[in-house]
């Protein structure tokens, strides 16, 4: 590849998402199943949101899953307004160095924070099922608190590092990212080196923000699982195992498709396949997240019931006014 430096003055470089200008037939189509993912995601987040925000005690798991909302919230607000607007156009747009660099930052470090913020939901899975007796006493406001901070500063700080670091690498003489989005595989495909030192970054950013919290996540549920092999009684083992379900189908969603596409070499990267996977995790997961919480937790489901109900006894509420609420 014939190599360019950047820009003279590095901020004044553009790069060119292709998106999914390749697919123009069916950017239609496109447009509005995004549009229509985007806005289930936005409604289903929003109303986890509203309806923790409502209980007037809220419990720890209920309080991480508030948080896992937001994040999600705004994991998707970075990603999908811009492609479903590029899509409106010809399917591709360019955004700024610092631009990218901006939307690349934010979409690691809400990823990151995710998965610290799991490990942290995984340790209160352990609490309760392992340290019943201590359980408010151990996972009280204060330390719910801190554990949230500590998160969403790790992946902030991580992903600050991996930023840096890639765009500090020389781009070749194409900026054109075969991505509808800054995501970081495609940038490290875009530098002009043939070393594995463009990769180290990412490495380092997988161990910290992957692998260290899937150990913690690991551990817990091997302390939960031989404590629950220690319940005699079948149905007591079945409702213990059950309070951990949600966690375990959301943390095995998110990381397997944070595993798929950033624990790999720069060699397998593949721009067609990497578009659709990330469709998946920046449109489908965020949906999916509420809606597993949502259908398996019971204080989740109190909290949306209490909601509800209480918005359809409002006045404004027209002739619904009149109806009970029936769940």
């Amino acid at each position: 590849m014939e190599k360019s430096n950047q820009s003279s003055s590095g901020t004044s470089m553009e790069f060119l998402l292709l998106g999914f200008s390749d697919l123009l037939h069916l950017r239609a189509l496109f447009f509005f199943i995004l549009l229509g993912l985007h806005l289930a995601t936005l409604a289903g987040n929003l109303l986890i949101l509203l309806a923790v925000s409502v209980e007037p005690s809220r419990p720890p798991m209920l309080f991480f899953l508030c948080q896992l909302s937001a994040i999600e919230l705004c994991y998707t607000l970075i990603i999908a307004p811009k492609a479903l607007a590029d899509l409106l156009s010809n399917g591709k747009s360019t955004i700024s160095f610092v631009g990218c660099a901006t939307q690349m930052h934010f979409f690691v470090a809400l990823g990151g924070a995710e998965c610290f913020l799991l490990a942290a939901m995984s340790y209160d899975r352990y609490v309760a099922i392992c340290r019943p007796l201590r359980y408010m006493a151990v996972m009280n406001q204060a330390f719910c608190l801190q554990l949230v901070v500590i998160c969403c500063f790790g992946g902030f700080v991580v992903s600050l590092g991996l930023t840096v670091a890639v765009f500090h690498l020389p781009f070749c003489s194409s900026h054109n990212i075969d991505h509808f989005f800054c995501d970081v595989p495609a940038l490290l495909h875009l530098a002009c080196t043939k070393s594995y030192a463009s990769e180290l970054p990412l490495l380092a950013a997988c161990t910290v923000l992957l692998l260290l919290p899937f150990l913690l996540i690991l551990t817990s549920y091997t302390c939960i699982f031989l404590a629950v092999m220690q319940i005699h009684n079948s149905s007591g083992r079945s409702k213990a195992f059950s309070t951990c379900t949600s966690h375990l189908v959301v943390t095995l969603l998110h990381y397997g498709c944070a595993t798929f596409m950033y624990v790999r070499p720069k060699s397998s990267y593949s721009p067609g396949r990497d578009k659709m996977v990330a469709l998946v995790y920046t449109n489908i997961t965020p949906l999916l997240y509420p809606l597993i919480y949502s259908l398996r937790n019971k204080e989740i489901k109190g909290a949306v019931r209490k909601l509800l109900q209480k918005r359809l006894a409002q006045p404004n509420w027209g002739i619904f006014k009149s109806r009970p609420a029936h769940f």
